[in-house]
């Protein structure tokens, strides 16, 4: 990595000032160095337009088996608090024609047809939820995070992937939290993964025996009919789609809520009619994405930047999603407000180029539903928190809160 007059900027592991840490990161130029956990020195891209460029670059990979040396010449080991994030063989580290295999295996779960067709079953779970806030005791204080914007999600996937067992259901969850706990532990991040890899395969075993009409049954016919498959590549796909096809979308909820709550004078205009529940989810995506920084990225031969900085060959590069989404270049000078009346939403929070979240059509229409039937519901809902509370989530890559704690009624 070529040497640089100013230090690189330490990213904080914990997560405790995301968006100041953004800001500092923007204030570098369109592309800065930093140090990230276990001390990987990478580059940070804010510019939205730079990242827009790279990740349509066919000279930046994500698999770090081809194209990080540190992890080739085994740098990395399974205590790194990112090590999940590089070590799966799926279509997050997946580069070209074996991205494009696995991306296609999946992509026909998440049409707009099938999407569309989830609409009855996700009012369902969001009705049903709710009549369980609305039975607890008027002025008690509900987390809504693991009340609702939590289970919402989860349920969701787990149907997707015919995954009933609650047991199950809830160890996958702690396992993605430590993915996303990037001041974790070497225990935990050893753990997590192991035990996540060991709940796949049991629900592998399981869906060989017995095949639902899911799309685990029908990735493992992909892997055991024609071989498009390997083994690992199944079990990590499935840990893929299970861990982000939630994460994101808990965050995405909780965000809007706590936004709408702590700016009334937003839900007002909402609540009038001036503003739709598609602008409180842009603007929430934008503002308050629910990915911060994404990692990692490699360059697979030497770039030179037309800033003046190249990338050297096998250099790790992370997408600072929230800097790009609150550059004031592109949003205005008040890019760092929520305001659903902006009029233009400019963000990244699914991503860009071949590796676009392909759940992004679900994150938007769980959204449409659960945010509206939630602040229908409860229309005195007011949040029970303290100056600086709710506490963030330990990540600098995830964007989100550990609780989000309310009073749904007076």
């Amino acid at each position: 990595m070529q040497p640089s007059a100013v230090a690189p900027l330490v990213i904080d592991p914990t997560g405790s000032d995301l968006h100041g840490e953004a800001a500092r990161i923007r204030e570098r130029g369109p592309v800065t160095r930093v140090v990230l956990p276990g001390g990987i020195e990478a580059w940070a891209v804010s510019d939205p337009q730079l990242i827009r460029t790279l990740f349509t670059d066919p000279r930046v990979s994500k698999d770090p088996y081809q194209h990080w040396p540190t992890w080739i010449n085994g740098g990395i080991g399974p205590d790194w608090p990112l090590f999940a994030w590089v070590v799966v063989r799926n279509m997050l580290t997946a580069y070209g024609d074996d991205h494009r295999r696995l991306r296609r295996l999946v992509s026909s779960a998440f049409t707009a047809r099938r999407v569309a067709a989830m609409r009855p079953r996700i009012e369902a779970i969001t009705a049903g939820l709710l009549d369980e806030l609305d039975a607890r005791a008027p002025g008690e204080v509900v987390d809504l995070r693991e009340g609702y914007a939590y289970p919402l999600p989860i349920q969701v996937i787990c149907e997707l992937f015919g995954i009933e067992d609650r047991a199950a259901r809830e160890e996958m969850r702690r396992c993605t939290d430590s993915f996303f706990h990037t001041s974790a532990g070497p225990e935990e991040v050893t753990r997590a993964y192991t035990r996540m890899q060991e709940l796949l395969r049991e629900l592998v075993a399981a869906k060989r025996e017995a095949p639902g009409d899911d799309l685990s049954s029908a990735l493992i016919a992909a892997r055991d009919d024609e071989s498009r498959l390997s083994e690992q590549e199944l079990v990590d796909t499935l840990m893929l789609l299970i861990s982000a096809g939630h994460e994101t979308t808990v965050n995405l909820l909780g965000n809007a809520v706590h936004a709408l709550l702590t700016h009334p004078d937003q839900l007002a205009l909402v609540r009038d009619g001036r503003a739709g529940w598609d602008d409180v989810i842009e603007e929430t995506l934008r503002a308050e994405g629910p990915i911060a920084n994404i990692p990692l990225r490699f360059a697979v031969e030497d770039i030179a930047l037309d800033c003046g900085v190249t990338l050297g060959k096998g250099d790790p590069i992370i997408a600072c999603l929230d800097a790009a989404g609150r550059d004031p270049n592109v949003n205005g000078p008040d890019a760092g407000e929520f305001d659903v009346t902006r009029s233009v939403k400019e963000h990244l929070a699914f991503g860009h180029g071949v590796h676009y979240c392909l759940g992004a059509p679900l994150a938007r229409l769980e959204a449409s539903i659960a945010l509206p039937a939630l602040f229908d519901r409860f229309p005195g809902m007011a949040l029970a928190a303290g100056p600086g509370e709710p506490a963030p989530q330990e990540s600098f890559i995830s964007n989100g809160r550990r609780t989000l704690p309310v009073r749904l009624k007076g």
